[in-house]
């Protein structure tokens, strides 16, 4: 379908209009654009955000002079190829890489999934009951009890809930 306005490029934007009575109009993007109905955005790739971070830490942290001993990446080959060369890398750029999973997780430095906002709340308790278990086994196979009661009693204040 061709854009109603310019005849050229391909219809993209769908448009119905109920007011005073249903229309449809159906533009391409840069028309639509120029009436305002989108704006263009550009949202930057993750290997982008990725890119400008390091170059700035690197700028500001002298991390040139790092190299793996492993696998011989420095910090700069990280920068220009946007990932590692061995596992062993993760240890020797942590401090740099710190930031950007934290960033990546929300504050986080270890992935820990997902769960969608619209989700019910019972999703979330069902999700942190399974997570709350989880830490309940490890303080007790660590036999760190303290934590392990405080961990039971977070775990049955979510059941009687």
């Amino acid at each position: 379908m061709q854009c109603e306005r310019c005849h050229q490029a391909k219809a993209t934007v769908h448009i119905t209009d109920t007011v005073p009575e249903k229309t449809e109009r159906h533009l391409c993007e840069n028309c639509a654009e120029s009436e305002g109905v989108i704006v263009k955005h550009h949202h930057p790739t993750t290997n982008e955000v990725l890119q400008q971070f390091l170059k700035h830490k690197a700028a500001t942290s002298g991390a040139d002079d790092i190299t793996c001993p492993k696998c011989a990446m420095t910090f700069n080959d990280f920068q220009l190829k946007g990932q590692l060369g061995c596992p062993h890398d993760y240890t020797v750029f942590r401090e740099f890489l710190l930031p950007l999973i934290e960033r990546a997780h929300e504050g986080q430095v270890r992935h820990i999934g997902k769960v969608p906002k619209t989700a019910a709340a019972t999703v979330h308790r069902q999700t942190d009951l399974v997570r709350l278990r989880r830490e309940l086994r490890e303080a007790v196979a660590g036999e760190n009890y303290e934590q392990a009661a405080q961990v039971r009693d977070q775990i049955r204040m979510l059941e009687d809930a």
